[in-house]
């Protein structure tokens, strides 16, 4: 097999992405890469990271790519999990306090939330993209809570849905909820949110 086989193989099998480190591993030399490139034989998304060409770009797996530590989280995360119908307008992330990515600067796609280190992975799963990539992303109790909590800066209409559909969801897992709702402290907003609404 050519280094050239090698990386349409490696492709193929990473779902159309592939990663100066993971071609590295398997035995492609840099140039290869660097060459495809040049001929058009595959694209580079950024530093290190390239695509097959006949590919769409997968957004949500880029944008995780280039913010490591980003979680998709409020709107995006209520997309993710069917409790909204819209595609988010922006992407919503949260990251911890302090920690800084380029994307910062891109206001009109990104909107990211803050939050202490310790409280960061509470509720982080993986999800697949439509694209097959797998992506970070809050599970959908920790997203109600996120959603309720930071209601005033997201789309009231879209939570009330999303909060609705939630609690009709076989399997929502009320007790979790509850739990999430303590460590955040809005535990009287969620008791009240699910009186309403049940």
């Amino acid at each position: 097999m050519t280094q050239k086989d090698l990386v349409t193989k490696l492709l193929e099998d990473n779902k159309g992405i592939l990663t100066s480190g993971e071609a590295k591993e398997a035995g492609v030399a840099y140039k290869t890469l660097q060459r495809m490139y040049q001929t058009g034989e595959i694209e580079k998304l950024e530093q290190g990271l390239y695509m097959d060409p006949d590919q769409m770009e997968d957004e949500y797996f880029l944008t995780q790519y280039r913010c490591k530590r980003g979680i998709f989280s409020h709107e995006t995360a209520l997309y993710f999990h069917d409790l909204a119908d819209r595609t988010p307008f922006q992407l919503m992330l949260t990251i911890p306090s302090g920690y800084n990515t380029r994307l910062l600067k891109e206001k009109e796609k990104f909107k990211f939330f803050y939050i202490a280190e310790k409280l960061h992975t509470i509720g982080r799963i993986t999800t697949e993209t439509s694209f097959g990539h797998q992506v970070y992303v809050y599970d959908k109790e920790r997203t109600i809570c996120d959603c309720l909590k930071k209601k005033d800066q997201l789309d009231t209409d879209l939570v009330n849905e999303a909060v609705k559909r939630y609690m009709k969801t076989p399997g929502a897992d009320y007790s979790k909820l509850l739990k999430y709702a303590e460590v955040f402290n809005i535990k009287d907003l969620v008791r009240k949110y699910m009186e309403v609404l049940t």
